[in-house]
């Protein structure tokens, strides 16, 4: 039976925060995972602002999971031409490869200040020749990871469409490369067939199951000879979510799957779309086993 809890990617249903954690105690989910708030991504706030957001979380009683930060979300210099196929979403947040340094001790003081376990980053955005930049990428990465886990704070790089780690057969030498403590992975199956992957179980089956750190959740379909996602239902799409689950349950994973449904929502009712999304997706971490 699965015994990981569920959270939510607060601006998936609303940047209004204190509605989302009203919503959040309603459907009984005990975690934020934080991105954007206030149509302001969470590492451009002023102090005031983060008291804000910390008072109404500690209000509502929820745990904060993981600070969803920007973190290597830009263009690494002489890195290469970058692929153009696929959206370059910042989230209110797009900062050029100089501001990283100032973003990464910004995400980690807030991680300390919500008690977050995970920061979340990337891998820069996606060129053409992504395995050319590999030893970059892994460089980047460990001095992020340094400074985390000086901080006691774990790193989890995000396997993304859109950035140069974006599949499991990507991910997995990263992983093998970095065997720090600190160092894990926030495994998006989504993400991972967008980019050409069956994401389970042909990706998950290419991971160290105990290097996954974080587990996003998302699903829909991509008409042939698209590169853009049709977002839909958690579990009504190509994402087979209760094989991964069940994969998850047997090999003993123990974090939280935050929703992070992309999906518009029924007549373009986005908050609406989350809140079925955020119901499918308890019923099959219920049914996994």
């Amino acid at each position: 039976m699965a015994n990981f809890p569920i959270a939510v990617i607060t601006d998936e249903f609303t940047q209004d925060f204190e509605r989302i954690c009203r919503t959040a105690v309603e459907m009984g989910i005990p975690a934020l995972e934080l991105r954007t708030i206030w149509n302001k991504n969470i590492v451009d706030m002023n102090d005031e602002e983060i008291r804000q957001v910390e008072h109404l979380a500690q209000e509502f009683g929820l745990q904060v999971v993981s600070i969803a930060s920007p973190v290597f979300k830009c263009t690494l210099p002489n890195g290469g031409d970058i692929d153009h196929r696929f959206e370059q979403d910042a989230f209110h947040s797009a900062h050029t490869y100089d501001d990283q340094p100032r973003i990464l001790e910004r995400s980690l003081e807030l991680a300390n200040i919500f008690e977050a376990p995970i920061v979340r980053v990337f891998s820069f955005w996606r060129t053409v020749e992504p395995e050319k930049i590999t030893s970059r990428i892994i460089e980047a990465l460990q001095g992020a990871v340094e400074k985390a886990a000086a901080a006691g704070v774990k790193i989890g790089l995000e396997n993304e469409h859109a950035c140069n780690i974006a599949t499991a057969s990507e991910s997995a030498p990263i992983l093998d490369a970095i065997q720090h403590p600190s160092f894990g992975l926030v495994w998006d199956p989504a993400n991972c067939y967008i980019a050409g992957e069956v994401p389970y179980p042909d990706g998950y089956g290419r991971l160290a199951a105990h290097r996954i750190l974080h587990v996003h959740a998302k699903d829909g379909v991509l008409p042939p000879g698209s590169d853009r996602m049709n977002w839909g239902d958690v579990g009504a799409g190509e994402v087979d979510w209760t094989g991964q689950l069940s994969a998850m349950v047997r090999d003993g994973y123990t974090g939280m799957v935050s929703l992070e449904t992309h999906w518009g929502g029924p007549g373009g009712d986005k908050f609406k779309g989350s809140t079925i999304c955020a119901r499918s997706l308890q019923r099959l971490v219920a049914e996994a086993a």
